[in-house]
């Protein structure tokens, strides 16, 4: 890791899961897995990481929802944020604090920004004609409204988001009502906006400074600030959200949810340091830090645009963010995922059938860090836990240990001589340390994980080579050195699959917990000649042909 990183704290964010369904493994790929592999590694690393996230808890498909199962909406998104953290934590994402939008803390404070941001000249009111459903009785929020993008001219797009281009429409072209499919009409209706255009040089000199953000990404964001950006309206006339301010909009408005939900990471952070850290000053904590915020490709223009805007607006009482990983999208069998088709897998459903450490090997292997869009293809899924991750990890280690177990009682033992094999073995660790420790710096999880094989691959050979079942003037350096490789990718893979390593870690019969090692100790040869093994046994079990045609049948069932 880089010394000045190494020095300053890290917060980590991921964008936060919207309270209105569950978790589905589109989600997992492009932020939160990478996000916890990251922090993982952070933590391993001896850096004080914390990583964050709350429930987007506002908006008018909620209200929906919820009275359609006659919920009131605290209790809808109540239910929701346990579900989302409940099954966040199936899968290992080791979130510090998991929190929620609608949050005493965060009203406070959105409310607390917008009143700064007022006093300093970048809010104003506007009337505007707004889309109004005669049919359902109400305003229609942008969500549902939906129609034809006016820069790409994709269909079925959200009046405030085009999923295909990325950019948010100044209008968009043939819109209808996403509730019941008819032409909305317009009404007039007072709105609060920002000035986001008062940011256009200033966004232009943090992009162009900041060298830590990915440049197609700097790139295409400074075309949009060039090509002039538009006033942005922050208010919606809805009841369930954050409520404005001001006396003339009492009871009548609140902020849309894209003001409030990305000040939740501040407002979230700021709780879980004053709360847990012996009284820290969660302000000075967030501007004394570096900060991650992991996205999807989906939210460029709010993540890059809105939110450094709106920090810059209140004079950078909070710095803004030093990295912003961004990720393409996941398809599924080769088609965008689609909740409406049945095309999709839930994240509680997938970890019923597979162990959560499957899911986190696959994605860590496929997920670039780039907007390039992915696929998760059941067979390559098998194929690749099948023959990579048991094949490869789980074989030399079950290999390493069985024989220390059956051979010596399960006592490691005492090395000999060391070879020129030896000298190769120990040059490996020492570079897969190094190597992969930089990757996963620079948020190349991909090509960390590969370095890591590529160790595990080293001493499949290693083992084969020396055979310690024949050759039993070195079987007792092999066995050392196997042993020893076996703590070494306990560690380096710990992030990745961190549920499998601290069973390795309970079979090596090591103190603590792999969790609370530190990487740079993996080059370290430090499980000692005489150490009892614990219970050794396979890892992992082979995924059959039969359980994934079983998955793949249910694709698109209704």
């Amino acid at each position: 890791m880089p010394e000045q990183s190494k020095k300053k704290s890290a917060i980590i964010t991921s964008a936060l899961p919207y309270a209105n369904g569950e978790i589905h493994l589109g989600h997992i790929a492009s932020t939160y897995l990478p996000a916890d592999i990251f922090t993982r590694f952070s933590r391993l690393s001896g850096r004080e990481a914390y990583h964050i996230c709350a429930s987007d808890d506002f908006g008018t498909p909620i209200l929906i929802k919820a009275e359609k199962e006659g919920k009131t909406p605290e209790e809808y998104v109540a239910h929701w944020n346990r579900r989302d953290y409940d099954d966040f934590t199936a899968l290992g994402i080791s979130f510090d604090f998991f929190y929620r939008t609608s949050s005493p803390e965060n009203v406070r404070f959105v409310q607390y920004v917008f009143t700064k941001l007022r006093e300093n000249g970048h809010i104003y009111e506007h009337d505007v004609v707004q889309f109004y459903c005669e049919f359902d009785y109400k305003f229609l929020p942008d969500r549902y409204v939906v129609g034809r993008c006016p820069f790409c001219g994709a269909e079925n797009q959200y009046s405030d988001l085009c999923e295909k281009c990325g950019r948010v429409p100044d209008e968009i072209l043939d819109p209808k009502c996403a509730i019941c499919g008819r032409p909305p009409v317009k009404k007039h209706s007072t709105h609060y906006f920002f000035k986001l255009s008062n940011f256009s040089d200033k966004l232009k000199a943090w992009l162009l400074s900041n060298q830590n953000l990915q440049p197609d990404v700097k790139n295409y964001v400074i075309n949009w600030i060039d090509e002039g950006l538009q006033e942005w309206d922050i208010t919606r006339d809805l009841s369930w959200g954050v409520p404005i301010p001001l006396p003339d909009a009492e009871g009548k408005k609140v902020f849309y949810g894209w003001f409030d939900n990305h000040l939740c990471y501040i407002s979230t952070m700021t709780k879980f340091i004053e709360d847990n850290k012996g009284g820290r000053d969660g302000k000075k904590f967030w501007n004394e830090s570096e900060i991650y915020h992991f996205i999807g490709k989906d939210i460029v223009y709010h993540h890059y645009l809105f939110l450094p805007a709106m920090r810059l607006g209140i004079n950078e009482e909070y710095k803004l963010p030093d990295w912003i990983p961004t990720r393409g999208h996941l398809m599924l069998q080769n088609q965008k995922i689609s909740k409406s088709r049945n095309w999709y897998i839930g994240l509680k459903q997938f970890l019923e059938a597979f162990p959560a450490d499957y899911l986190r090997f696959y994605m860590a292997s496929i997920v670039t860090y780039s907007q390039d869009d992915l696929n998760f293809d059941f067979d390559g899924f098998a194929e690749k836990i099948n023959n990579e991750l048991i094949a490869n990890v789980g074989n030399f280690v079950n290999r390493a240990l069985s024989f220390t177990q059956k051979t010596y009682g399960g006592k490691v033992p005492t090395p000999g001589d060391l070879g020129e094999d030896e000298k190769v073995a120990k040059s490996m660790v020492e570079s897969a340390v190094r190597d992969a420790g930089l990757l996963l710096s620079a948020n190349e999880t991909d090509k960390a994980l590969k370095k890591i094989m590529e160790l595990s691959t080293y001493f499949n050979q290693y083992f084969q080579k020396k055979k310690p079942w024949s050759e039993k003037e070195t079987a007792d350096t092999t066995l050392y050195y196997a042993v020893n490789a076996a703590r070494t990718l306990a560690i380096l893979l710990e992030p990745f699959i961190p549920f499998s390593c601290e069973k390795l870690w309970a079979q090596l019969n090591l103190q603590e917990s792999v969790h609370r090692q530190s990487w740079q100790s993996a080059a370290e040869f430090a499980v000692p000649a005489g150490h009892q093994l614990g219970k050794v046994e396979p890892i992992f079990k082979k995924i059959e042909a039969k359980e994934i045609e079983q998955q793949k049948a249910k694709l698109g069932v209704k």
